[in-house]
């Protein structure tokens, strides 16, 4: 039994990429499909896909690397979960933070939906810290 499963997926994702895999197996559930689209679409990964399967569906993400072969690196540099379930980090739209300068994202799950912190700033809304990713 995984206590808190955001914190898994985000464990699982740097694992993957400390041994240079190039897709990681994640048991599926919409918040963690939610936060691997914002991870997709800022471009820290390349892609993911749904895999439908009993009794749990499963998602598939593809990790996303830059580099020649012997050289290449990954493209997420650090992943870091901020809520826990044993302390829930809540901010509001004015104390929303920066990660690393600007250079990273912060994932929010707001009353509009998990967004990024920049998109919950124009949205005016405040939310639950999820994590950091740069």
């Amino acid at each position: 039994m995984i206590n808190d499963p955001i914190a898994d997926m985000l464990t699982r994702v740097r694992n993957a990429q400390m041994a240079g895999h190039r897709s990681v197996a994640i048991p599926h559930s919409r918040i963690k499909e939610s936060i691997a689209r914002i991870l997709k679409d800022e471009g820290f990964i390349a892609d993911i896909d749904v895999v439908p399967q009993k009794p749990q569906a499963e998602l598939t993400v593809k990790l996303k690397y830059v580099g020649k072969q012997r050289e290449r690196r990954p493209v997420i540099r650090g992943l870091k979960r901020v809520s826990r379930p044993g302390r829930r980090v809540f901010t509001s739209r004015d104390d929303i933070p920066w990660v690393e300068s600007g250079m990273g994202i912060v994932v929010i799950s707001t009353p509009k939906g998990v967004m990024t912190g920049q998109h919950a700033r124009k949205s005016g809304v405040g939310g639950e810290i999820l994590c950091q990713v740069w």
